[in-house]
């Protein structure tokens, strides 16, 4: 049965949902609901540090990039088992793909397919009774979309609070809550992102901080009161993408990461074994496996090691020579020649494809995606569409003589260049897939 639910969005990206989301779920946990997750839009960080705060996975949910039913397979599993789900919007409430009615990957679009209230996070810094203007608009914008309450978010002081709450007050949208500027709890950034969750050794600590900060300034009875049960349509469980093989090597380590767990989950549902191997530590694919994956992750923080991870190359080499290889982003910059740093030294990689990627001077690629395969591959058969998006600084300096793995075209169906690279069984590209359409 599901579980009721919310959705914690926002009226731009960076007013502050993670943290106020992280803060819900720390002090609904500790009151000792059993608490799920969900981020909507494609994001491998977020996810990681819903999980830490709840004990339970956290799944992405994205009506662009997944179909209907791929979507409510997912919700299931989102509310599936626990007392209440908070899913993390996208960007501000409404962001999307331009002229796509319903399938814009925003966060509304979850909103009015499931009849989800909206509670929305207003980063009120540098503003007072606008923001009941902000507010306002944001109510009306949608008729499918219900703004059930607002948290203000970076109020400077109890003066600044009163203005606020005495503009808000006649739109009778409740406030749910008031947070003070709290530069302290704010989480650390890298260029992808927040820094991810495994690589903080003071999360229960960060957590705990989240859990009084909410205690103290939220109303989480009203909070939890909001929350409904997902309108979901009958229907059969969906899976992304069908898996590469029955066995598959998946690479996993700190510089190996961003996979989404509903892929991995769609493949174990599919009877496919997972066998993680770690390159870092000089590890090949299991040699009883048929396929291996290289997901994206930071190889540039490590390059220097994977250069030296002989036995890793080697026997990488070895299963390429009769079973499929495919790296993702980060992996398929490992597939590479080389790999240059952000200080500007080049790093021999695997060499199973031509290509040669760099740091030294970034450029941010960024966006949805999707992919027409021109060959049969680890992600489908020749022709087939698979939907995902790129988010990566580096640049392919030396393109090699690879034939390409895809005509790619962006969110809104505009042909770009074909990219990523095929030789052999060996296949990759910056292209995280997220599902096949």
């Amino acid at each position: 049965m599901s579980a009721p639910a919310l959705i914690v969005a926002a009226h731009r990206s960076g007013a502050g949902k993670t943290t106020v989301t992280l803060a819900i779920l720390a002090a609904l946990r500790r009151r000792g609901l059993k608490v799920r997750a969900a981020k909507c839009g494609p994001d491998y960080i977020d996810p990681a540090f819903h999980m830490a705060a709840t004990g339970e996975d956290s799944v992405n949910l994205d009506s662009w990039a997944m179909s209907g039913a791929l979507l409510d397979t997912l919700m299931r599993e989102a509310t599936a088992g626990a007392d209440i789900a908070v899913i993390e919007g996208v960007m501000g409430l409404f962001d999307g793909v331009g002229g796509v009615q319903d399938q814009s990957g925003s966060t509304a679009d979850l909103a009015a397919r499931y009849r989800l209230p909206v509670v929305l996070v207003i980063d009120a810094s540098g503003q007072s009774q606008s923001a009941a203007a902000l507010l306002r608009g944001f109510a009306s914008h949608d008729p499918a979309v219900r703004i059930a309450g607002v948290i203000l978010n970076r109020v400077g002081s109890a003066r600044h609070a009163r203005l606020l709450t005495q503009a808000i007050d006649a739109l009778q949208i409740p406030i749910l809550g008031v947070l003070p500027r709290e530069d302290a709890i704010t989480l650390p950034s890298r260029h992808l992102g927040l820094v991810q969750a495994r690589e903080h050794d003071d999360l229960d600590a960060r957590f705990d901080a989240l859990a009084r900060l909410a205690a103290e300034h939220l109303d989480l009875d009203r909070i939890i009161a909001l929350a409904a049960t997902p309108h979901l349509a009958a229907g059969e469980p969906s899976a992304a993408l069908p898996p590469p093989g029955t066995r598959i090597a998946l690479a996993q380590d700190a510089a190996f990461t961003f996979l989404y767990p509903h892929l991995i989950a769609g493949w174990r549902q599919q009877g496919a074994e997972i066998v993680p191997f770690s390159p870092l530590a000089d590890e090949g694919p299991d040699g009883s496996c048929n396929a291996c994956w290289l997901p994206g992750g930071y190889p540039e923080l490590h390059a220097g090691r994977l250069a030296e991870a002989g036995t890793f190359k080697r026997e990488l080499a070895t299963f390429a020579e009769t079973r499929p290889v495919h790296g993702e982003c980060g992996g398929y910059m490992v597939l590479g020649q080389g790999l240059v740093d952000a200080q500007g030294a080049r790093h021999a990689m695997t060499g199973l494809l031509g290509h040669v990627s760099s740091f030294a001077q970034r450029k941010l690629h960024l966006g949805y995606r999707q992919g027409r395969l021109l060959a049969d591959c680890t992600l489908g058969r020749e022709g087939d569409t698979v939907r995902g998006h790129e988010f990566h600084y580096a640049s392919v300096i030396e393109t090699g003589n690879d034939a390409p793995l895809a005509q790619m075209f962006d969110g809104e169906g505009t042909e770009l260049q074909p990219a990523g690279g095929r030789r052999g069984a060996v296949t990759g590209t910056f292209f995280h897939a997220i599902a096949g359409r």
